[in-house]
């Protein structure tokens, strides 16, 4: 029974990251606040959103997204200025464009590479087996007799 009780605190931890002194008065700015907040990564868990974080960081960029829509900004323009003051690293789900194009395409990419490096050794040791079951040569034959009277 512990164990079970234990087990449902830990699932109910996340709700207790946005802290009540939060939260805005406002029902649909902190909506927009929470969807906002889903989308962004802390900084020093490991993929965990800021709604879902303890961490001090967490609760700075919380507070940092309701400031901004409190002074007006749009869901585009807070995003606009978090990734400028902390880098695309702070978003969940980075964007496909640009520079981040490349990482996207490694992965797929370096697959692809080893498949075909994979498929040409396989090709490779199969015509050097058709060959090694020729047998030895009538020279090399005479020659192995030769070497094996001395």
């Amino acid at each position: 029974m512990k164990r079970l009780v234990l087990i449902f605190l830990m699932l109910a931890a996340p709700v207790w990251a946005v802290q009540p002194d939060e939260v805005l008065s406002d029902p649909q700015l902190e909506a927009r606040a929470r969807e906002l907040s889903k989308e962004l990564r802390c900084l020093v868990c490991r993929n965990e959103s800021i709604d879902d974080s303890n961490a001090d960081i967490a609760r700075d960029l919380r507070l940092l997204v309701r400031e901004r829509l409190v002074g007006g900004d749009s869901d585009a323009q807070v995003m606009d200025f978090i990734v400028a003051r902390y880098g695309e690293y702070v978003l969940l789900k980075p964007q496909t464009g640009g520079s981040n194009l490349v990482l996207w395409a490694a992965g797929p990419g370096m697959l692809l590479l080893a498949l075909g490096v994979g498929g040409m050794y396989l090709r490779r040791r199969a015509r050097v087996s058709k060959s090694a079951d020729k047998g030895l040569t009538e020279q090399e034959k005479a020659r192995l007799k030769e070497i094996l009277k001395d």
